[in-house]
């Protein structure tokens, strides 16, 4: 029996695979035809097509904000990337869902997986699998507070084994910065970039470390006479559009904070706040987030794959997956 953990991103697709490790980090997106609804690419090969495609095909993006946008595409895709681990036989997995994740979602992915040839799938919460990513203890008897950043969809939750004791999932992440560094690069430069290069924008220069000069080229279209044109983009000219997303998801991590019972309050004060995903790797935002609520931050080594290695260890940890598993 083939045992397995998949982070189905709407970004990354992360796959864990026992006795392996990360055996899979790939874009979730496929390259179709437009006349034929073919799929021409998969994955990497196909963002790589991003932006750049002629008017016969385009690229599709079939999990969005942590939803299956389209379950055929999302099929194909997960088959595909299942085939490209040598994923053959019998096969269990364990799905890493956003907090909260209603019941009709769930059966998007269950009957995706049974059509990429999956024979059992489960499901876990994502904050749980951050917080077993990052080595956590978790018990009973130990709240723990975690904040999962993803670029379409961010997890917010205090729990325990027991269960989620105050969370909720929003459809705020790494797309919605991406988004807004366009509109802002356009409006402060007279330039217009592409998606590619407004999320290169948001890993390279982006930063909450005061007073970083990180630097990069960006290359865009002039707004006034459409002319190809380069700029230099530094950490102060995005700092904007990345800082106001990030304030929005620590307001509603205040209010999961306020609804506490005191003696979780403690324990968490006590604890403090577990980050993890793609967003998370911007310089200095443990800090930034530290100062904002007012306790200590820890940022797990590896933000983007800890739900997935988290997923990894349940997947094979029999007594576990009853415990946590959805």
């Amino acid at each position: 029996m083939l045992r397995l953990a998949i982070d189905f991103g709407t970004s990354v697709t992360k796959i864990y695979r026992i006795g392996s490790g990360i055996v899979l980090a790939e874009a979730t997106c496929v390259a179709v035809s437009k006349d034929t609804g073919e799929i021409r690419a998969f994955g990497n090969e196909a963002k790589r097509l991003w932006g750049r495609t002629a008017e016969q095909t385009t690229v599709r993006f079939p999990v969005f904000e942590g939803e299956i946008a389209s379950e055929p595409l999302a099929a194909a895709l997960l088959e595909y990337f299942l085939k490209k681990i040598g994923a053959t036989g019998r096969t269990e997995a364990l799905f890493c869902i956003p907090c909260g994740f209603k019941s009709e979602s769930r059966e998007k992915y269950y009957r995706m997986a049974e059509s990429a040839g999956i024979a059992r799938a489960y499901f876990a919460e994502t904050p749980f699998l951050s917080a077993l990513g990052q080595d956590v203890p978790l018990s009973e008897f130990n709240p723990v507070f975690c904040i999962d950043v993803g670029a379409g969809c961010t997890s917010i939750a205090a729990f325990s084994l027991d269960g989620v004791i105050a969370g909720l999932s929003m459809n705020v992440g790494g797309n919605n910065m991406d988004v807004h560094i366009i509109d802002h690069v356009a409006e402060q430069f007279n330039l217009k970039i592409g998606s590619q290069m407004s999320e290169k924008l948001k890993n390279t220069v982006a930063s909450f470390i005061e007073y970083d000069n990180q630097s990069a080229y960006a290359d865009g279209r002039d707004l006034t006479d459409g002319k190809p044109r380069s700029i230099s983009v530094s950490s102060s000219d995005v700092a904007f559009p990345v800082g106001v997303y990030t304030d929005k998801i620590l307001e509603y991590a205040e209010l999961v904070l306020r609804k506490l019972p005191a003696e979780v309050s403690a324990a968490i004060c006590k604890n403090g706040v577990f980050l993890s995903g793609g967003v998370c790797k911007i310089p200095g935002i443990a800090d930034y987030v530290a100062k904002k609520l007012q306790i200590e931050a820890h940022l797990a080594e590896e933000p983007q794959m800890a739900v997935v290695l988290g997923g990894g260890r349940v997947i094979g940890n029999p007594a576990l997956l009853r415990k946590i598993a959805v």
